[in-house]
């Protein structure tokens, strides 16, 4: 798996998340970038061609997709066949993070409102799925 086109696609999970209910707030946007920088970056050991932690990757797409307005459901459906496709790669600790930041971006802003508990209820299934692929 090439750990950038992860994080990247990260960066369409949060922004599923984030976007589901139909805005995102400032509040979210700042949380993203916390997010990456304090509990990404420290975790994540590979780098681009620039040197760059690939974990940036993540907050780098979710800015792009809300410059681009883009569909939260395209978004979510892009992670989704990305994790399918690298579903070998994409190991326990990896789907436990992926979660564990997902979950925390969506209780960033007034706790975890019944739009984002939907998307994270999903991406928990689809975790699942992966499971049985072992």
């Amino acid at each position: 798996m090439i750990y950038k086109d992860f994080y990247a696609q990260l960066g369409h999970l949060l922004y599923a998340v984030a976007k589901s209910n139909g805005h995102i707030s400032k509040t979210e946007l700042a949380s993203v970038h916390d997010l990456v920088k304090k509990e990404l970056v420290p975790q994540e050991s590979h780098e681009d061609e620039f040197g760059t932690d690939t974990a940036y990757y993540t907050e780098i797409e979710f800015d792009i997709l809300i410059e681009q307005d883009a569909d939260p459901e395209n978004a979510f459906r892009s992670f989704c066949e990305f994790i399918e496709a690298h579903h070998s790669a994409f190991d326990a600790q990896l789907q436990r993070a992926t979660i564990a930041v997902a979950e925390k971006l969506a209780d960033s802003y007034y706790g975890i409102s019944i739009a984002e508990k939907a998307v994270l209820g999903r991406l928990k299934v689809q975790i699942q799925k992966l499971q049985t692929h072992d």
